[in-house]
């Protein structure tokens, strides 16, 4: 994408800790160049003047060698309980995100953006993992895969664990696929327990473009 005129100002212009653009249409080729360059949607309100698009330094990475999987969650994986898939039920994922805990009528993941992903995934760009518990839907994520690349967008669990066991899976299944970068925007205590780590955007950047010309990471393979 580096050679591929874009709408986004160059990186050595983009702010550290404030929006770097402001507005705009999220068409799929607006979505795949921002996530090529390492830059994201994130409405603060509704209509075309509340979408901020960010690429905040230092950067958010899930750092898959230093993945942590807690013994107790472990056990969680190894019992059975759940089971999962991929793309099965992609928008009941997003939908599950946007109105977990207490995000319902008061999320970034607004119509429009639940709109834009489904054509994202339509174009086979955004995915899901979905994790089952007794054949109903007990949690999942969903997030935008680029060649080696995947950006983790959001996470919800309606049963104890769900969604910690979808992250930990597909971690472990993309490192195993020779994923470059596993992006998560921003780190927080949650996503430390399993290895995330901040760095600097430069670092990130360059991850960013070695990963989206390796092997793809996506489909994942769950093994038991």
């Amino acid at each position: 994408m580096e050679n591929t005129p874009s709408l986004f100002p160059p990186p050595e212009t983009w702010p550290a800790d404030g929006p770097l653009a402001c507005g705009g249409s999220l068409t799929v080729e607006r979505l795949v160049d921002a996530y090529s360059r390492g830059i994201f949607p994130w409405p603060v309100s509704s209509g075309p003047r509340g979408l901020l698009w960010w690429s905040p330094d230092p950067r958010g990475i899930l750092d898959l060698d230093r993945l942590h999987v807690p013994k107790r969650l472990q056990r969680t994986i190894r019992s059975g309980r759940f089971t999962l898939s991929i793309d099965r039920a992609f928008e009941a994922v997003v939908r599950g995100c946007a109105a977990s805990g207490g995000r319902r009528g008061n999320t970034w993941i607004t119509p429009a953006m639940i709109t834009a992903y489904r054509r994202l995934h339509e174009a086979g760009v955004c995915h899901s993992v979905e994790v089952w518990q007794d054949g109903s839907l007990a949690g999942g994520l969903y997030g935008v895969s680029i060649g080696g690349m995947f950006a983790g967008e959001s996470m919800f669990s309606l049963e104890r664990d769900a969604s910690k066991v979808a992250l930990c899976r597909l971690a472990i299944a993309v490192r195993e696929a020779g994923c470059g970068l596993f992006d998560v925007q921003l780190v927080s205590p949650h996503l430390e327990q399993f290895g995330a780590t901040a760095v600097p955007r430069k670092t990130f950047l360059e991850r960013l473009a070695a990963a989206i010309r390796g092997p793809a990471c996506w489909p994942p393979a769950f093994g038991e």
